[in-house]
């Protein structure tokens, strides 16, 4: 059974006692509970016991004692014996993703709407099934079709790619996890942004790998000082990266930098796999980089989840061969292969992803514009960064309170995934991911649910309900 120390659980619940304008316990007890709900403390996890983490926490046993009996009265927690306080959901409240036809805006996925393209890629792929009902199926590599379409596209893009440098996976996070698979041994270091994509983080993790965070900031960008002493220091086997419109803040990685570090990682042994589903996502960037691959060695890896639509699951990594093949005796273990249908259908899109492109691109000129202006008047506190692409705004709160303004949201029917959800145990209670993909008239919705949820923030603690939002 995993489990949970004192030490960890009280750096995720760090800012808890902020809250507490009643009794404490049960400020604690909310806190635990929204780690539960979002899944930073996965169901069937111990939770330490109620000696332990009072010491870590500084206060006394008859307040951890009261908070695991809220939790377990509530249904967030069982007593099982010989195994101590377990993390669970209640029986009566199923674990569901409002969408917004149920009356909930589900702002936690950065992420559009399909593109128009997609119904006649699909009709055409459909078309051209026949030709591959010969063969079994089992495609661990991917179509030879699209594997030449996104080497073709690399090489447009300034990077010379053949496609057996190609292999198509069933989208970007398929490719992180089965790249973590290959390149990391328990034990391991692995250096990766903080904050960050959080199932990249726990891609990782399931190897048994020990996370290395280097810090990104909206201001400044990549900590250039700690990423040379991460790299020298700990000489990671694998570097998790998003040099463009990192997720969730925006930035992207100067050139100069990029040389910088890959030529750092080589002398280290260090493979960099840097993630570049948004890379071509660009709004008004007035530099165009080259993929990362084309300045030193790195892995990269693409999809077509946030260009094209996130119901598509394909993806892909571009590698050297050795690694791709490599990584075709790995794959089995997970899975046998990426469906036949849906490539072909991404080959077609891709015949005409330029038009997809520039379409995307105006859209999201718009949802950002719109929600920078919404959000400086209604929150002129807070601090909005504007971002020059990408999907997602990293806004600073001002205040350690993004967890309970998350709860306050859900309360409003907003759904959205707190700062903290980004970070390495429990940081970031200052941030909100906030995404500028979604309509001007759903923007505005979420807004005002934001001002009520706040101002119910600032009056004390929030009750929590029962919904769970997942993270794109």
């Amino acid at each position: 059974m995993a489990s949970i120390s004192a030490r960890i659980l009280s750096s995720m619940v760090r800012g808890w006692r902020e809250a507490a304008s009643s009794a404490a316990y049960v400020a604690l007890a909310d806190r635990i509970r929204l780690l539960i709900i979002d899944g930073r403390i996965p169901l069937g996890t111990r939770l330490p016991a109620e000696r332990e983490l009072a010491a870590q926490l500084g206060v006394s046993r008859t307040t951890v004692t009261a908070a695991y009996g809220e939790l377990r009265d509530a249904g967030y927690l069982d007593s099982l014996r010989g195994s101590g306080s377990v993390a669970r959901l209640p029986h009566r409240s199923p674990v569901l993703i409002e969408s917004a036809s149920a009356g909930y805006l589900d702002f936690s996925k950065a992420a559009l709407p399909a593109t128009p393209i997609v119904a006649e890629a699909a009709r055409r792929a459909a078309d051209e099934l026949p030709a591959y009902l010969v063969d079994a199926g089992f495609d661990p590599v991917g179509v030879p079709d699209l594997r030449a379409a996104i080497a073709a596209r690399y090489t447009a893009r300034g990077l010379p790619t053949e496609p057996e440098q190609v292999m198509v996976t069933i989208g970007a996070q398929h490719a992180i996890a089965l790249l973590s698979r290959t390149l990391l041994n328990r034990g391991d270091a692995a250096l990766v942004e903080s904050p960050s994509y959080p199932h990249a983080y726990e891609a990782i993790r399931a190897t048994g790998a020990r996370l290395v965070p280097v810090s990104v900031t909206t201001e400044e960008g990549w900590d250039d000082a700690a990423l040379e002493q991460a790299l020298q220091r700990t000489s990671p086997a694998m570097a998790y990266l998003m040099p463009d419109f990192h997720n969730p803040t925006g930035r992207s990685m100067p050139v100069e930098q990029r040389v910088r570090m890959l030529r750092m990682a080589e002398r280290q042994g260090t493979v960099i796999v840097a993630d570049e589903t948004m890379a071509e996502m660009t709004i008004d960037r007035d530099w165009t980089p080259l993929p990362l691959a084309a300045y030193g060695p790195a892995v990269l890896i693409g999809s077509v989840g946030k260009s094209v639509w996130g119901g598509i699951r394909v993806g892909w990594i571009r590698a050297e061969r050795p690694l791709i093949q490599r990584l075709v005796r790995v794959r089995g273990a997970g899975d046998l292969g990426t469906p036949i249908l849906e490539q072909l259908l991404v080959k077609n899109v891709l015949e005409d992803f330029d038009t997809v492109l520039a379409a995307r691109r105006e859209t999201l000129r718009v949802g950002r514009d719109h929600l920078e202006s919404a959000l400086a008047r209604s929150f002129p506190e807070w601090h909005v960064p504007h971002v020059d692409g990408g999907l997602t705004m990293w806004v600073g709160l001002g205040t350690a309170l993004s967890s309970q303004l998350t709860l306050a949201a859900r309360t409003e029917g907003l759904l959205l995934a707190a700062g903290p959800r980004f970070g390495i145990d429990g940081a970031f209670e200052r941030f909100l991911r906030i995404p500028f993909s979604y309509s001007a008239e759903e923007t505005d919705r979420a807004v005002a649910a934001l001002q009520r949820a706040w101002s119910a923030v600032r009056r004390g603690p929030v009750a929590e309900q029962n919904f769970l939002a997942e993270v794109v």
